[in-house]
């Protein structure tokens, strides 16, 4: 009797442990603008709120533009756009859509005065982290007017009084715009009327984060 060795296949297994889903590792960007109006001479508080806003889908674009090359575009999200021009009633306009691709009637323009980062308790840290604010002051004699909606722009110009619009009106969105051409429009924000007077100072803080 011949005697028959048997001998099990090698077999190898991988198992990977994926315990948390993609979806809980990635948080999309969020805005928030901090609104606050002093009176210039007294210091008086005549308006203070906060804000959720939309990021636009440009902005997607615009992100891509900075990880394909940081170069270009030559500036970065560098000034806040205010407006009239928020469709629908005054104290209750309509909600802002992430199609937007400019204000329907921008007023004013303006570089941001700082950047800051912040931690989770929103404190200012001197360290990268993924909470940054951008804040931008309109002075007495500037953005005069009844207020409705606001944006952040990529400009073409660092000039605040030079201006490239897209041509896009809302809700018209075409894709094959050239966005390198354009001021880009990252985020948008309506609200009820808010009544700037020429003796009135308005600081506006957008804090984005990742």
């Amino acid at each position: 009797m011949r005697a028959k060795d048997r001998m099990t296949q090698p077999r190898e297994a991988f198992k990977f442990g994926m315990g948390a889903r993609y979806a809980d590792q990635f948080v999309a960007p969020q805005g928030e603008f901090i609104m606050e109006m002093r009176d210039a001479r007294t210091g008086e508080v005549l308006h203070y709120s906060k804000r959720k806003n939309i990021i636009t889908l440009d902005a997607g674009i615009q992100a891509a533009r900075y990880f394909r090359d940081k170069d270009e575009p030559a500036n970065s999200a560098n000034m806040l756009a205010i407006g009239t021009g928020a469709t629908g009633a005054l104290l209750s306009p309509d909600a802002p859509d992430n199609r937007q691709r400019k204000l329907n009637a921008e007023i004013a323009r303006k570089t941001f005065s700082s950047t800051t980062f912040r931690d989770s308790g929103g404190n200012a840290v001197s360290i990268p982290t993924n909470i940054v604010d951008f804040t931008c002051t309109f002075a007495e004699a500037e953005a005069v007017g009844a207020l409705t909606e606001m944006g952040i722009v990529s400009t073409i110009s660092a000039n605040p009084l030079i201006t490239n619009l897209n041509p896009n009106s809302f809700p018209t969105r075409d894709v094959t715009v050239d966005l390198s051409l354009y001021d880009v429009f990252i985020n948008y924000l309506t609200f009820p009327v808010i009544s700037k007077p020429s003796t009135a100072i308005f600081t506006i803080t957008w804090r984005l984060t990742f």
